[in-house]
């Protein structure tokens, strides 16, 4: 990462994360002080205020500052944004894709909107269940929208790693509200996305 492109950090947070990864690599079986994991604690410190930096960002907020008003009333997909999140229960990676779609009433959002707020709820500890349903209401508690839907797929690698060590598994969680609730309209976004579901 460029020096400019760097984020800002929290010295405090940083050196009592640093700290607490010292002591976990001295529990590891490993030469803490061996060259390659000399700066580790300092770059895993910042790695994780990185991935959990959604705890300081407003999802709601984000979208109320690209809200427009339009009359237009037809269903608006973003498919295939990418995500990546850290699983609560073991801190390891999951990462996939989320398609969202919504209907609006009065008012529509930026389209870069969308996946900026599937990044705030992304980069925190989560379960897909809980990113899913967060991301839906956001959504509906701001646009006040005739409805969403969301289908989120992705890959765990708390179960790819460890546990079963099953490589080739796809969590699919879904989430409606409003028109989505209709079969017709239902089927209607997921045929829509359906191509693109694995």
């Amino acid at each position: 990462m460029d020096q400019q492109e760097s984020p800002e950090f929290d010295s405090k947070v940083t050196q009592n994360l640093m700290n607490a990864y010292t002591q976990i690599l001295g529990q590891l079986n490993d030469d803490a002080q061996r060259e390659g994991l000399l700066k580790t604690p300092e770059r895993a410190a910042k790695a994780m205020q990185y991935l959990t930096k959604g705890y300081e960002e407003d999802g709601e907020a984000i979208l109320r500052s690209a809200m427009f008003k339009e009359s237009y009333s037809e269903m608006v997909i973003v498919k295939d944004i990418e995500l990546y999140s850290l699983c609560e229960h073991h801190l390891l990676p999951f990462f996939g894709k989320a398609h969202i779609a919504y209907i609006p009433d009065g008012y529509i959002v930026g389209l870069s909107k969308i996946p900026r707020i599937v990044e705030v709820y992304a980069r925190r500890l989560q379960v897909q269940e809980r990113l899913t349903d967060e991301i839906l209401h956001c959504i509906q508690n701001t646009l006040k929208p005739m409805g969403v839907a969301i289908v989120i797929e992705a890959q765990h690698m708390c179960m790819m790693m460890r546990g079963v060590q099953k490589q080739s598994s796809l969590t699919t969680t879904s989430a409606f509200t409003g028109a989505f609730r209709r079969v017709e309209t239902r089927t209607e976004f997921l045929n829509l996305i359906g191509n693109r579901l694995h």
